[in-house]
């Protein structure tokens, strides 16, 4: 995807929220919420395949952060095997 196709997309929710009618506008972010719940699922796995691929290629967590698009925070997680909040991670023992 082009930087100019993601543009588009972020376009198209922006129109989301300019809907006059609430009702309507709510309805929409409601669709529009829903079908990204399914979506978030496959990409989620593809992320991570692709953060996997890049660490036994060698890349560096800040390369592979840079490359993917996300914090080198996000990147550890993803190594470290976390997913969601912070909340389902393991808690630090203290010694």
């Amino acid at each position: 995807m082009s930087e100019e196709e993601v543009r588009q997309v972020s376009e198209a929710l922006d129109a989301i929220e300019r809907i006059e009618d609430r009702e309507e506008r709510v309805r929409a972010m409601s669709l529009t919420m829903a079908a990204q719940v399914a979506r978030n699922k496959t990409w989620v796995l593809e992320r991570r395949a692709l953060v996997l691929e890049l660490r036994d290629e060698g890349v560096s967590v800040r390369g592979i952060a840079a490359r993917v698009g996300t914090s080198p925070s996000t990147v550890q997680d993803i190594l470290r095997g976390y997913s969601g909040s912070g909340k389902h991670r393991p808690r630090k023992t203290e010694e």
